[in-house]
């Protein structure tokens, strides 16, 4: 009869490491339920030993490179062949695994039960390379651990808290539930500014059509009448020269502004001055302001409701703020408890958080009850994410519809201006000749 070995945790939160001898890893993962304990490890000996003298060769490979197929697939670590899994993937497997666990399946199980049926590619092989490493006696935060591109700290750092307490169904479903919630805020917004960057693209398509098509017509028409243009309409036919004959120089022009942006917003000045800007910029400000609000709260509440100690969670939050000015926010943070401080003097100082969200969780800190005030504030942000997202989208729909009017609007009465002149010159002279 095998032998297992396992870790578990008793009533107290202390951990009890032993072995038995059961048929199989079910009834090992039952027998120590019966012991009153809560199994967060639990391996075959035989595996454990082989994987222990694999670790202890000079060119040994990890648990999760040893699957068949000879070692971690290539693809996983290059940008843009498949390395990185959507995150309604991820959260689709996260709720499934929750429930699978939630209902009893062993972990080890339940990984392979949905290897199987998995259809994404990237997760399927990553399925099975946890599993496997799991079954070479790794933790499954450490097996997690192996893959930062899918799975990240705020994701890993949760597993350990819910192994370690013996809880890690709850966890999954958390963070299930935190997914869900980041998924559909990000569509919110998406949604809002789909309507003005169509509206955009429209308008830059009709102004490339008009200055490249229509206005070389009027200047042919202006040439011949050979009267003297105004200022404006000699402005829009230089303006269509240049585009017309130099289109391919105007559109490297526009790839090569882009490229530099973009590497403006590597470096940490301009990543720091962008989202500076975009967190006071109307109509945007509002939102993204909410937004990162909304996830600050949310991610530390449920990092500290699931056990992770608070200057680690801290730091995930950190990483995970997507806004350089929040995330220096929370470093004044972590540096102040740190120091044994509470968490509202820095949140006051650093002028981002409302007053509102610094009051929340000084009465959460005082109560004892910060991680649940945490979680109030993100729920009540999330309304006003949805509020704002509205706002924003009234605002910007006739804002959109105004600057198509202007720039369409501007280039036909820049060619109708000399017709008006020639006309109102031509009045001019029949009323004179009329006096005369």
């Amino acid at each position: 009869m095998p032998k297992f070995n396992y870790i578990a945790l008793d009533q107290r939160g202390n951990e009890t490491k032993g072995s038995i001898e059961v048929g199989s890893q079910n009834e090992a993962i039952g027998r120590v339920k019966e012991m009153g304990l809560f199994p967060t490890k639990i391996t075959e000996s035989e595996k454990e030993e082989k994987a222990a003298k694999a670790k202890g060769k000079p060119a040994a490979k990890t648990a999760a490179g040893k699957k068949k197929g000879g070692g971690m697939n290539i693809s996983l670590s290059i940008p843009g062949f498949g390395g990185k899994v959507k995150p309604k993937v991820l959260t689709t497997f996260t709720r499934q695994l929750a429930t699978l666990v939630d209902a009893g399946l062993p972990l080890l199980r339940g990984l392979r039960v949905l290897e199987k049926q998995e259809r994404n590619v990237v997760l399927k092989k990553i399925l099975g390379e946890l599993a496997t490493s799991i079954e070479g006696g790794s933790t499954f935060s450490e097996a997690l651990a192996q893959h930062p591109k899918v799975f990240n700290r705020l994701f890993v750092n949760m597993v350990k808290a819910g192994e370690l307490g013996g809880v890690l169904e709850v966890v999954l479903k958390r963070l299930a539930e935190f997914s869900e919630k980041a998924q559909k805020i990000k569509g919110k917004v998406k949604a809002a500014l789909f309507y003005p960057i169509a509206v955009l693209i429209v308008a830059v398509g009709i102004m490339i059509l008009l200055m490249t098509f229509v206005v070389p017509k009027f200047k042919d028409v202006f040439a011949g009448m050979g009267i003297t243009l105004p200022g404006f309409t000699v402005l829009v036919l230089t303006t269509s020269d240049i585009i017309q004959h130099n289109i391919v120089a105007c559109l490297v022009g526009a790839v090569v502004f882009f490229v530099l942006f973009k590497l403006f917003l590597k470096t940490k000045f301009g990543r720091l001055m962008w989202d500076r800007f975009i967190l006071v910029c109307p109509p945007m400000g509002q939102v993204v302001s909410k937004v990162a609000i909304s996830r600050f709260t949310r991610t530390l509440g449920t990092l500290v409701s699931s056990g992770v100690p608070i200057l680690q969670a801290l730091n995930i939050v950190k990483e995970t703020a997507g806004n350089v000015v929040i995330a220096n926010a929370v470093q004044k943070i972590h540096e102040s408890v740190k120091e044994g401080e509470t968490i509202t003097a820095p949140m006051e100082s650093c002028k981002v958080f409302p007053p509102m969200v610094v009051s929340m969780v000084d009465v959460g800190e005082q109560t004892g009850a910060m991680p649940e005030m945490l979680l109030k504030i993100s729920d009540n942000y999330e309304e006003e994410v949805d509020n704002a997202v509205s706002a924003m989208t009234s605002l910007l729909e006739p804002i959109m519809i105004v600057f198509l009017a202007v720039i369409v609007g501007s280039i036909v009465i820049a060619m109708f201006l000399p017709l008006i002149a020639m006309i109102g010159s031509m009045t001019d002279e029949g009323g004179g000749k009329g006096k005369e």
